[in-house]
């Protein structure tokens, strides 16, 4: 049956399989230091502030004294799973259950994408994605809660309740996967997400004190190297701007003069976006098996363009969902999709590579951040415009009737 077969590839199955495993190879031996990637060391949160982390978690409790700890509760069960592996040292086991959730990632879009009517492209877009952003990938935990948001794309359609679920808990382990439901329609989904991020938050506000404190050390950051917002200091210090770039609330922000009217503007840009959002929500009249997908990659595209920060590791949520997007033929965000995957490159080129040119704010560091940052507003515009004009403002295809196609082939014969 024509509806059965599934698109093919030049590499087909097996080359994608093969690119998947051969890169991540690469990423591994990275991670391991059997080879060392360019730039500062990107595995010492690992093995400095995670297991650190580690060592006040496991005792029941959360890191009250440490600013650097600005995540949501359910983050301690990334940090504390390398206890799953007690037989490897915490980082090594961090690095490889890194690994195995890149792998679940790329078998929930290749079993997707070898379905009726949808597309390997999303998996491809996964396995080149992850590795242009570098050993990074594996020395962070982002993309454990990648691999949730992915699930919870996936299963959105057929079964909201197990979307809603996965949101409540990803959620609750960095935030951000709540943008997940900004395209979800059934009200299984949202109950299900509310029920599950409750349960979870009381869990831990009973177990565990000081699992809210995320919230004030997040209220306090200020404007990082690599933001948007930050183009305005780096510019400014080519001119004399006598403000200063230290380590801060665990990132590299700028401190002085007006880095709080920066940082204030980029909450209201946040603001922006959701009440775009919120608006596109209310007048969107056609939603297509893609548009669930779409919609959260618009959103979390926003959150992440008009964010205070814009460390490396938040890319790979955006590669994430760019995949799923491009796992439905349907899909329109292709071109976004590519400056998306153009911004990575562009990500680990100015961090870690040439990040001490981003710190000193030279020309090679202020191209890099224009080139990124630039990207990925671009990617934003073009995803939303996209999004409107297949919901909102573009007429719905329409079907003729069964006597407009007869008297169309009695016309023709």
């Amino acid at each position: 049956m024509e509806g059965a077969r599934t698109e093919r590839f030049p590499f087909g199955v097996l080359g994608l399989v093969g690119t998947w495993g051969l890169t991540r190879l690469v990423l591994l031996l990275f991670v391991f230091k059997v080879y060392v990637f360019p730039g500062p060391d990107v595995t010492s949160d690992v093995s400095v502030i995670y297991q650190g982390w580690y060592e006040v978690l496991k005792h029941g409790t959360f890191p009250l004294d440490d600013v650097t700890w600005q995540y949501p509760p359910a983050a301690a069960l990334a940090i504390l799973s390398p206890a799953l592996l007690p037989f490897l040292e915490y980082a090594q086991a961090f690095f490889v259950l890194a690994f195995l959730a890149d792998f679940v990632v790329f078998g929930l879009l290749q079993y997707a994408g070898l379905r009726s009517g949808k597309s390997l492209r999303g998996a491809w877009v996964w396995v080149i994605g992850v590795p242009l952003l570098g050993p990074t990938v594996y020395a962070r935990y982002d993309v454990m809660v990648t691999a949730v948001a992915v699930a919870a794309l996936l299963a959105g359609a057929r079964h909201p309740r197990v979307m809603g679920m996965l949101v409540g808990f990803g959620a609750l382990v960095k935030v951000w996967p709540v943008l997940l439901l900004v395209g979800a329609v059934r009200r299984r989904a949202w109950a299900a997400a509310a029920v599950s991020a409750g349960a979870i938050a009381v869990l831990f506000a009973v177990a565990m004190p000081g699992a809210f404190s995320f919230l004030t050390f997040q209220r306090d950051r200020g404007t990082e190297v690599e933001s948007l917002g930050s183009l305005v200091f780096h510019v400014a210090r080519q001119y004399g701007w006598d403000g200063q770039v230290l380590l801060n609330y665990g990132s590299v922000e700028f401190l002085g003069p007006y880095v709080d009217v920066v940082s204030t503007a980029a909450l209201v840009l946040t603001a922006v976006a959701f009440g775009w959002l919120l608006l596109w929500r209310l007048c969107a009249k056609r939603f297509l098996p893609h548009t669930l997908a779409d919609a959260a990659f618009v959103a979390v595209l926003m959150f992440t363009t008009t964010s205070r920060v814009i460390s490396p590791q938040y890319m790979v949520w955006l590669v994430g969902l760019a995949a799923v997007c491009l796992c439905f033929r349907g899909s329109r965000m292709a071109l976004p999709v590519g400056l998306v995957l153009a911004a990575c490159f562009v990500t680990v080129l100015e961090f870690p590579i040439w990040f001490s040119h981003v710190v000193s704010s030279d020309r090679l560091g202020i191209t890099l951040l224009f080139a990124r940052n630039g990207l990925l507003v671009i990617a934003t515009l073009l995803a939303a415009l996209e999004l409107w004009r297949g919901t909102v403002s573009e007429p719905a295809p329409t079907v003729p009737s069964q006597a407009a196609r007869t008297k169309e082939t009695l016309a023709s014969s």
